[in-house]
């Protein structure tokens, strides 16, 4: 892929917004940024990004998706209070993958686990909040 300083930037952005952001979230935060970057160039990068294998797109979390700049295997939490989405480390699960083809016969190429809650910081909110 060729280098482009628009690319770059965005990027850049997406590895400091740990919240695995929408393009929305993302164009949002260059727009305050003056960034002259349009929403379709900014599409248009998420897409070859997430082609080339530098950025992973996560659908189904909500209508739009959401893009990670860890492209390791991980899973994710969506917190159903604040919709943060957090990262967990596959490490929980080491033979998860193995299991699954052994007890399906399939083989597995990739796959995608979400879990849902409430993050720490909402349940400590929620538990403050009975307190008072």
């Amino acid at each position: 892929m060729k280098y482009s300083r628009q690319r770059e930037i965005i990027l850049d952005k997406l590895k400091a917004n740990a919240v695995h952001p929408t393009a929305e979230y993302l164009y949002s935060i260059l727009k305050k940024e003056n960034s002259t970057i349009s929403l379709a160039t900014l599409y248009r990068n998420l897409n070859q990004l997430e082609e080339h294998g530098i950025i992973k797109r996560i659908d189904g979390l909500e209508t739009s998706s959401h893009y990670d700049h860890n492209t390791h295997t991980h899973y994710h939490f969506i917190c159903d209070n604040c919709k943060k989405v957090y990262d967990i480390n596959s490490d929980i699960a080491p033979e998860l993958v193995r299991r699954a083809e052994e007890e399906t016969k399939f083989k597995v190429l990739g796959h995608d686990i979400v879990f849902h809650g409430i993050c720490s910081e909402c349940k400590a909110s929620a538990e403050a909040e009975l307190k008072q």
